[in-house]
């Protein structure tokens, strides 16, 4: 692993705001040629012929895609171009992301370190069959599929080294800090003998919001709080963000899209006059030492796979990995109870898992494949379509990118695909905000989540909640939730008649 570290050489040159390049270190490409270039800038093209199907548009994970299942593993399986190595691999990572992580000290010396405090005994109980998570749906369910991150305002506390140089990167500096008590995330869960940290509660006010042909939609607006506090006050001005976990599908064909593709869309101050100012999230890397940019996450927080894993062991599970190497996991110094109590880590194991595990438990989340689209050429689904192209929605949700060429990753190299994102982030509006920053993203923006497999998340997960706290209970109440940059498409949607708008999510369900 290498060890987080700025020389003085880096923060020795001057970087202007907005002049930078993040580079895609974690990726072993193959540079394009021009024309190379201009063949994938024609074959990304949106289309204008809604009239029948795009070629390979069956296919939103190119040559790694899988059939469809009708049963709930759809999301759970590997790559179709992984080959029968690769598979042997899925299946050791599939084991430890479904692995049962028990207390210090244990028998099983290769599965104790959980928490003290945690979320989740295992991946899996989060990320419930690779899919989507859901908010407890009354007072006796469980909220193991999501969390409250936590935050307080950084105003009087000085910004760390690399905290400055991001901000040099990004024109902005550090607005928040862990919970001085709790930390940045509320674990409900203890190992015995310790206390939780406390307990999500969340309630709904239910409004209507009336559309075009007599119909009206009912939403639903949540309000989030702590109770059962198991170490005293939060701070008076914390900030509770709630989310709910991911699908966990075409991960490592979002990480292979080229960066400089992603930056390319971005469009900060508007200068196109379409009301669409994407932006692109900057972070740290722990893994490689460098800034990169954002791509996984609610609000784009992590640049690649194996961190987005590594950060999920310690945060939801307590497990010390090596870019996150506390025994403790995410416990504060005010937890000293936390703190003192028994680890799996020793002088035979540095960490609760290790590297060659981090690394098993990636190439399963890299791997997870995309299902092939079903009914593309149904005369709804095309009308559908082309709804959601002339209404807006790929101003965000941009349908396509072929990925890199790459040296050591067959599955992801050089695919066509079709995530429907833009993986920048964009105000959503007041109706959306957690008004948490996270990083560049402010109170009020999110990055646009991909709508690959969307239509499957009912037959994968007995649910159909959507967004970032699943508050929406169907795709119509998720778009009638954009605000903001994406105010016109919604009101686009509103005012369609009631044929145009079920073809729109005929067409979603489609993906």
């Amino acid at each position: 692993m290498k060890r987080l570290a700025l020389g003085l050489g880096l923060l020795a040159t001057p970087v202007l705001a907005g002049d930078f390049a993040l580079k895609d270190v974690h990726l072993d490409v193959v540079p394009r040629t021009k024309a190379e270039a201009a063949r994938i800038a024609s074959v990304t093209a949106p289309t204008m012929d809604f009239s029948a199907p795009e070629r390979f548009e069956t296919n939103p994970g190119g040559g790694a895609t899988v059939r469809a299942r009708d049963d709930a593993d759809a999301f759970s399986q590997p790559s179709a171009n992984i080959g029968f190595d690769g598979e042997l691999e899925f299946k050791l990572g599939n084991g430890l992301f479904k692995k049962l992580w028990v207390s210090s000290p244990s028998s099983t010396l290769a599965s104790d370190g959980l928490g003290p405090l945690y979320n989740a005994r295992s991946c899996q109980r989060c990320h419930l069959k690779d899919g989507r998570g859901h908010p407890p749906e009354n007072a006796q369910d469980n909220r193991v599929s999501m969390f409250l991150r936590l935050s307080v305002p950084a105003d009087e506390v000085a910004p760390s080294e690399i905290e400055t140089y991001l901000a040099a990167l990004g024109g902005e500096g550090p607005r928040t800090r862990p919970d001085p008590t709790y930390g940045g995330q509320l674990q409900d869960v203890a190992v015995m003998g310790h206390a939780a940290e406390g307990q999500m509660d969340v309630t709904y006010e239910e409004f209507d919001v009336p559309l075009a042909g007599g119909e009206v939609a009912s939403l639903r607006r949540p309000s989030y709080s702590v109770s059962d506090l198991g170490y005293g006050p939060m701070h008076p001005d914390v900030m509770l963000s709630p989310r709910v976990a991911p699908p966990m599908i075409g991960l490592g064909l979002i990480e292979a899209i080229p960066a400089a593709d992603i930056l390319a869309l971005a469009d900060p101050d508007d200068a196109d006059g379409d009301g669409i100012s994407g932006r692109a999230q900057v972070v740290w890397s722990l893994e490689h030492t460098a800034p990169m940019l954002g791509r996984f996450g609610w609000k784009a927080g992590n640049p690649t796979v194996l961190e987005q894993s590594a950060a999920a062991f310690a945060g939801d599970i307590g497990i010390s990995n090596p870019l996150f190497p506390a025994g403790a996991g995410e416990c504060t110094e005010a937890q000293d109870s936390c703190l003192a109590g028994p680890h799996g880590d020793n002088d035979d194991r540095l960490w609760e898992i290790d590297a060659e595990g981090l690394d098993l438990v990636t190439f399963y989340s890299r791997n997870l494949a995309v299902p092939a689209r079903r009914d593309v050429d149904d005369p709804e689904v095309l009308r559908g379509k082309e709804l959601f192209y002339t209404t807006g929605c790929t101003s965000c949700h941009t349908p396509k990118f072929v990925t890199h060429r790459l040296n050591d990753r067959d599955p992801q190299s050089f695919q066509l695909i079709w995530p429907y994102s833009d993986f920048l982030l964009h105000d959503m509006g007041a109706g959306l905000a957690d008004n948490r920053p996270e990083g560049r993203a402010t109170g009020t923006e999110w990055r646009t989540p991909p709508l690959w497999g969307i239509g499957l998340t009912e037959q994968v997960n007995g649910h159909s909640y959507f967004l970032h706290d699943g508050r929406a209970r169907s795709l119509l109440e998720a778009v009638l939730w954009h605000g903001g940059e994406a105010e016109a498409a919604k009101t686009a949607v509103t005012e369609m008649t009631p044929p145009d708008r079920a073809a729109l999510i005929r067409y979603l369900e489609s993906l």
